[in-house]
């Protein structure tokens, strides 16, 4: 039974060639439209990168910009605040530079003038080993003799 069906089909092929070649047909249609997708996809993820990466340069210069910027104004503030330049606007304003004469003091009353306690002379604690609980003079050894003495008391009680 199976060898008649093996021969239709055999049969069917020898007397239309042209369904072999509609499968190959296919079959490398298929793989061109395979091809096409992967293609696609990967100039999708290709010009996504290109864009997020001319973005970051653009910000990168605004960056470089705005620090430019950002230290001219710096050298301009500095320059206008100098002490030449304030000097010269001051006595273009009216002032002049005081003399020790017209210096005026005032007495408030009540007022006590802090030190810092930078400044203050307090003597410093003077710490020894006798000032340190015993705990912290004795050492590793010490403390495993301790240990094994005091356990060893016990278990002969």
């Amino acid at each position: 039974m199976n060898i008649p069906n093996v021969n239709h089909y055999i049969h069917a092929y020898k007397i239309a060639p042209w369904r072999v070649q509609r499968q190959w047909i296919g079959n490398a249609l298929l793989a061109v439209v395979a091809l096409a997708m992967v293609s696609t996809l990967y100039l999708d993820v290709t010009s996504q990168a290109a864009i997020a990466g001319r973005e970051i340069q653009d910000l990168t210069a605004s960056i470089i910009v705005s620090q430019q910027l950002s230290g001219d104004l710096q050298t301009h503030l500095a320059s206008l605040t100098s002490a030449s330049v304030m000097q010269q606007r001051a006595l273009e304003l009216g002032f002049r530079p005081m003399e020790s004469e017209e210096a005026e003091y005032l007495v408030v009353p009540g007022y006590v003038v802090l030190e810092p306690d930078i400044l203050s002379s307090a003597p410093l604690p003077q710490l020894s080993a006798l000032t340190f609980p015993p705990e912290y003079n004795q050492s590793l050894l010490d403390w495993m003799d301790n240990k094994i003495t005091s356990s060893s008391s016990r278990g002969t009680q």
